[in-house]
């Protein structure tokens, strides 16, 4: 599981412009942290919503994956955010989990949080979503 969810990941052109990273993989859990840099900011120096939204998803997608069957990928067919507070840390922190696995269609959802230089992290975003395995 681990080494399909890695290289399925190094394929994602947007991830690697990013920066991110697979931290954890567990099955039901993916967490993906990325450093906020200038390219992917918005005017007023936070993360641009577009930065969360893809690392959430990314997350979600990837704890979908998990549970599903060793020879599916991984789409997502809806993909719900509520953005909480602006994203002004030095990185960007993404847990994906499943929140009811199926054969058809995967409930995810995902926190991402906002880690400062300390160490201390505030959430930034929650996403809800339905995963789709493609065979």
């Amino acid at each position: 599981m681990d080494q399909r969810i890695r290289q399925s990941f190094g394929k994602q052109g947007m991830m690697q412009t990013l920066g991110a990273k697979v931290t954890s993989i567990r099955e039901g859990q993916v967490i993906i942290t990325a450093p906020i840099q200038p390219l992917a900011s918005q005017q007023h120096g936070f993360a641009h919503a577009g930065m969360v939204f893809a690392l959430g998803d990314s997350a979600a997608g990837y704890s979908a994956l998990t549970v599903m069957p060793e020879d599916a990928e991984v789409l997502t067919a809806e993909m719900k955010i509520n953005l909480v507070a602006p994203s002004n840390g030095q990185r960007l922190v993404a847990t994906g989990e499943v929140v009811k696995p199926g054969r058809r269609l995967v409930v995810t959802r995902a926190t991402v949080e906002t880690e400062y230089a300390d160490g201390t992290r505030k959430v930034v975003a929650i996403l809800q979503g339905t995963m789709v395995p493609v065979t």
